[in-house]
């Protein structure tokens, strides 16, 4: 990996102006950052197999169980605008 980096092109592409100071600041921290991966690179991972989690994940949830619905009246309650029985919300497509 290059140690220039341009951290101008970085800024436009997260979208966010820098201060010269911090384009300093930045590009200082990202080639730390990039030397700390490079160190990764170098270690032996024959024999591990890739996870994703260092542990096992196990899902929790409850069971997907129906059951009743929000009466109409609670449901619209705090509606700014209502229509038979809906929310009324501003036309999106032209």
């Amino acid at each position: 990996m290059a140690e220039d980096i341009d951290i101008d092109r970085v800024a436009q592409l997260a979208r966010i102006a820098l201060t010269p100071e911090e384009k300093e600041k930045f590009a200082r921290q990202l080639r730390e950052v990039l030397h700390h991966i490079r160190q990764l690179e170098q270690v032996d991972v024959t024999g591990v197999e890739p996870t994703a989690h260092a542990f096992p994940l196990h899902n929790v949830w409850q069971e997907d169980v129906a059951g009743a619905g929000l009466p109409v009246g609670d449901a619209l309650r705090n509606a700014p605008a209502q229509r038979d029985n809906m929310i009324v919300v501003p036309k999106v497509v032209e």
